[in-house]
C-alpha cells in the first residue's frame, strides 16, 4: 500500500449475482454473509462469506416474496422472513428433517419488521408494537417464547458481537431503547435520547436508522449517531455523535467527532479506529477516540491524519465462474 493512502480492501472479493427481476441480494451483518436469492429460491440460494468454508448453496420452494433471510451461527437453521405476520424455519443440521416450519407472531395486529438470531437457537422478531424472544428446537420443529416487551417500534438495529437490539420509539423515533441478549435471557437497558438539531413542529419522524450505527471500540459499546449539518441549528458541518452504551446505568454522550464537510457519509470501524467515508470527494477520515481530553465529559475530535481515498482495487477478469 502506497503512502498516499491509509486503507485497502482486502484482496478476495465476495462475488454474488447482481440484483435484478429474478435475483434478489441480502446481506446478512452478523454472519457476514451475501445471500443470492434467485426466483424465491425455487431455481437456487447462493451463500457466500468472507471464505469458502461458509458458502453454501440449495433450493427452497418459491412460496412468495423473500423479505428477509438468515442463517443462525453455525448455518444450523435458516430463517426466511416471506409475510408481515411470520417467519419460515429450514433445518440445516445433519440428520434432522429438511422440512420447513413455521412461527407466526404472538402480538395481535403487529407485522414484523425483521428478526436476530442471538444464539444457534435463540431468535429475536422485532415488530411495530414490540420485540418477541424464541427458543428453536430443529428436532422437533417448533419456537418456545421465552419473553417479549410492548413498545412501539419504528425500526431496529443489532450489533451481532455483544447481541443487543437498539429500537427506535416515540413519534420523533430519537428515544432509543437497547436490550441485551445472553444465554436465554433478555435484559432490557436504560433508554436514552438522542439530540435532534431541529425538533420538528408537528412532530414527524425525524431520526433515521440510516444515520445510527452501533460498534464495540476498545471493548465498548457505543451508539453512533451522524448527525447532519443543518442550517436552522447554525451547524456548519456534520459531524459524528458518540454515545457509551454500558450493560448497566445509563448511556452518555461521549464523543463528538467533527467531520468539517457536509454530504453523504459511511461508517466503518477499523482496529478501533473511527472510519468516516465521504461520498463526493471519495475519501475517508480517521479518528481515534484514544486521544482524548483529561476529565472532559464530552470530548472533540479532529481527524488523526488528512482526507484520503481508498487505495485503488482492480477486479481480475480471471475469477472462476459463479457456482
Amino acid at each position: 500500500m502506497s503512502e498516499e493512502h491509509y486503507l485497502e480492501l482486502c484482496e478476495n472479493p465476495v462475488q454474488f449475482e447482481h440484483a435484478s427481476s429474478v435475483n434478489n441480494v441480502f446481506f446478512d451483518e452478523a454472519n457476514k454473509q451475501v445471500f443470492a436469492v434467485r426466483s424465491g429460491g425455487a431455481t437456487g440460494v447462493v451463500v457466500k462469506g468472507p471464505d469458502d468454508k461458509s458458502s453454501v448453496a440449495f433450493r427452497m420452494d418459491d412460496k412468495g416474496e423473500v423479505k428477509c433471510i438468515k442463517f443462525s451461527i453455525g448455518n444450523k437453521i435458516l430463517a426466511v422472513q416471506r409475510t408481515l405476520k411470520s417467519v419460515d424455519f429450514i433445518n440445516f443440521i445433519p440428520d434432522y428433517p429438511h422440512t420447513e416450519f413455521t412461527q407466526e407472531c404472538k402480538t395481535k395486529n403487529a407485522s414484523v419488521l425483521g428478526f436476530c438470531w442471538t444464539n444457534w437457537n435463540e431468535i429475536v422478531f422485532i415488530t411495530d408494537q414490540g420485540i418477541e424472544f424464541y427458543q428453536v428446537f430443529p428436532d422437533k420443529r417448533s419456537l418456545k417464547l421465552l419473553k417479549s416487551q410492548s413498545i412501539n417500534v419504528n425500526w431496529y438495529q443489532y450489533c451481532p458481537e455483544t447481541t443487543v437490539i437498539l429500537l427506535s420509539t416515540t413519534v420523533q423515533g430519537n428515544v432509543l431503547q437497547p436490550f441485551a441478549f445472553r444465554n436465554g435471557t433478555m435484559c432490557k437497558m436504560s433508554k436514552f435520547e438522542i439530540e435532534l438539531p431541529v425538533v420538528p413542529k408537528p412532530a414527524k419522524l425525524s431520526l433515521s436508522e440510516r444515520d445510527i450505527a452501533m460498534a464495540t471500540i476498545y471493548g465498548q459499546l457505543f451508539v453512533m449517531y451522524l448527525k447532519h449539518h443543518s442550517r436552522t441549528a447554525n451547524s456548519p458541518s456534520a459531524e459524528v455523535v458518540l454515545y457509551h452504551l454500558p450493560r448497566e446505568g445509563a448511556c452518555k454522550k461521549t464523543h463528538v467527532l467533527k467531520l468539517n464537510t457536509t454530504g453523504k457519509f459511511a461508517l466503518n470501524i477499523v482496529d478501533n479506529l473511527v472510519v468516516v467515508h465521504h461520498q463526493s470527494t471519495q475519501t475517508s477520515l480517521i479518528f481515534d477516540i484514544k486521544l482524548k481530553e483529561p476529565d472532559s465529559a464530552v470530548n472533540m475530535h479532529q481527524p488523526v491524519l488528512p482526507a484520503r481515498s481508498i487505495h485503488p482495487y482492480r477486479i481480475p477478469l480471471s475469477l472462476p465462474p459463479f457456482r
